[in-house]
Formats: structure tokens, sequence, C-alpha cells
């Protein structure tokens, strides 16, 4: 398997991107959008979590399907959360 070597143009790039969805984060916390204030901050986190390992770990330039393997994956666990949470909130109401 051969390395790539990656330009520092990328990471530098894709550095800034993780702190703009950092201040994106902390601005949108200040406004109220009720329950989708949750949803908002995890499909940021998960944004950026998929950044981190395609690029920060090097998973984007594996094998094709790892790459699949990983976006399904972060899909997937973005919807559980979500899930999770909205029932959470819902239930709150009704107690």
């Amino acid at each position: 398997m051969s390395e790539r070597i990656l330009s520092s143009k990328l990471y530098i790039g894709i550095w800034a991107t993780l702190m703009c969805l950092t201040v994106i984060t902390a601005a949108v916390s200040f406004i109220d959008l009720g329950p989708f204030n949750t949803v908002v901050a995890l499909v940021i986190a998960t944004v950026k979590a998929s950044l981190v390992i395609l690029f920060f770990m090097h998973v984007k330039y594996t094998h094709e399907r790892m790459t699949k393997v990983v976006i399904v994956a972060a899909f997937f666990f973005l919807l559980l959360l979500l899930a999770l949470s909205m029932a959470d909130y819902t239930t709150r109401f009704l107690a």
C-alpha cells in the first residue's frame, strides 16, 4: 500500500473548515430553535467528525469501500442520536 502525501493547503483548509463549523456551532447555540438546536448541533458534530476521520485519519485515501463504510456509519449514528434525543425531548413534556 502506498502512502499518500497530502499538501499543507489541504490540511489548513480542513482545519479552517473545522474552526468555522465550531464557530457556527457556538453561534447557533445562542439562537432558540426549539427542539432543532440539538439537531443542528448533532449534524455539525457529525460533519466535523467525518472530516477528521476522512482526512486526518487518512480513511479517504484507503480502499473506496472503507470510505463508504465510514460515511454510512456516520449517517447511521447521526440518525440514532437524533432519534434518541428527540424521543427524550418529546417525553419531557408528557410527564
